[in-house]
């Protein structure tokens, strides 16, 4: 069953120097890379991506993680992972959510950690299931920024759009 799924390396990843590291072992998967962008992560995305947590204690220090207020380092390598069975095969490479609970040849239990607070610092994000991969895939990419067309699309025209280019 050919699936996508999307890839976060968080910040506590990206400051410990942990991107190759991780790169190479999700490599193991034999999975192709079709979309991947090193993005600042807003409060609004932050909190979308961890919407069914919003009622937990944690949630509050979760956002400032996954925003990299906690480790000044304000970004996350976002990937998606196409291929057989993909969501299965990084969920598991990826290993349990509590470092302590991960199998220690995963990429959580290889380099996750708890803080003192008990936020879960486990390096990497890999979506849980088809529905909420397409949900996550959505709210961090737009489908030109994907080279192969996942979910249905629609072209429209926009007035009045502003954007940032560079400055003569």
């Amino acid at each position: 069953m050919i699936q996508q799924t999307l890839v976060l390396i968080k910040p506590d990843g990206l400051v410990r120097s942990l991107t190759g590291n991780i790169l190479t072992r999700l490599s193991e998967t034999k999975l192709e890379i079709v979309a991947a962008k090193i993005t600042r992560v807003s409060k609004e995305v932050a909190e979308a991506q961890y919407r069914q947590l919003r009622d937990k204690p944690f949630y509050p220090e979760l956002i400032q993680y996954l925003q990299g207020e906690l480790h000044d380092r304000r970004k996350v390598l976002a990937m998606i992972y196409w291929g057989q069975h993909a969501i299965t095969k990084l969920r598991s490479l990826a290993g349990s959510t509590n470092p302590e609970e991960a199998d220690p040849v995963s990429i959580r239990g290889s380099y996750g950690r708890i803080r003192t607070s008990g936020l879960f610092e486990n390096v990497i994000h890999a979506s849980s299931s088809e529905a909420e991969a397409e949900r996550e895939i959505k709210l961090w990419f737009q489908p030109d920024e994907i080279i192969v067309d996942l979910y249905p699309t629609q072209e429209v025209t926009l007035k009045e759009v502003k954007v940032r280019q560079w400055a003569p």
